[in-house]
């Protein structure tokens, strides 16, 4: 190659990205570790009830979005709350899949237009798909077919009411933490 050949464009992570997103994580990880714990205690003593904590699992990778808008970061948080959580949870390895699953749901919306938009809707719109997707997914698991009309009705919106709650809730905070100087400047 000579000196005047362009490198291949790629996707860059500064130290100090890395390390808020690293933050991020860890301070996910701290809630999520009590919350999986709880929501498995409501899943052996009302199982339609632990979606109500479901969209805490959105909540690190929609405040890292929010915050910084960089391509990649809610993936990242996922991965580093999954695995910060893995040991204190029963679920071993499978809590990394967890997190990056539901943080997938966040970044979706933005990979779709190539992050090259940073909307508010967009949050709402991953939050949105997934509360309607769960439900259908963990149909089996959560024997909703063997329910009445409006048990299956109730378990939708609560899904939904979790998951547009903590994304409003993560949009808040990432908008705090700015405001405080967190992120970097625009």
């Amino acid at each position: 190659m000579s000196g005047t050949d362009a490198a291949p464009r790629r996707f860059r992570f500064p130290t100090a990205l890395l390390l808020t997103c690293a933050a991020l994580g860890v301070a996910g990880a701290v809630l999520l570790a009590p919350a999986n714990w709880l929501s498995t205690g409501i899943l052996a003593t009302a199982p339609l009830f632990s979606v109500a904590i479901a969209g805490l699992w959105l909540l690190p990778s929609v405040i890292a979005l929010r915050l910084l808008k960089k391509p990649l970061v809610g993936i990242l948080v996922g991965i580093i709350s999954g695995l910060v959580i893995m040991p204190f949870s029963g679920y071993g390895f499978m809590s990394v899949v967890s997190n990056v699953s539901w943080a997938a749901f966040a970044e979706i919306p933005f990979l779709i237009v190539l992050w090259r938009y940073w909307y508010t809707w967009q949050h709402y719109a991953g939050a949105i798909v997934l509360g309607l997707v769960y439900p259908i997914v963990a149909w089996d698991f959560f024997q909703l077919g063997a329910q009445v009309l409006w048990v299956q009705i109730g378990f939708f919106a609560l899904t939904l009411a979790s998951c547009v709650g903590a994304t409003a809730l993560g949009i808040l905070i990432a908008d705090r933490l700015r405001r405080a100087g967190v992120g970097g400047r625009r």
